[in-house]
């Protein structure tokens, strides 16, 4: 797994991917968080507080709730 992306479509399906892993129950909440947070980190998800567009609609609302709750724990 890559922390940098410069495609913003490569970036929402990683993100996509690793959901959709805690969804089926093969990643456990603190090995995602970790993930996504070094993810965030690493490349511009947010702009102004809000998600980009191009990686919003990849993701969904679901996976986007996921998310935004991880980041707002950090």
């Amino acid at each position: 797994m890559r922390s940098v992306y410069k495609n913003p479509k490569e970036l929402a399906t990683c993100l996509k991917d690793l959901v959709d892993l805690y969804f089926d129950g093969l990643m456990s909440y603190e090995k995602l968080s970790t993930k996504i947070v070094k993810i965030v980190d690493s490349n511009e998800v947010y702009r102004n507080g809000f998600m980009e567009n191009k990686i919003s609609n990849v993701l969904g609302e679901d996976r986007i709730e996921v998310i935004n709750k991880i980041i707002s724990e950090k």
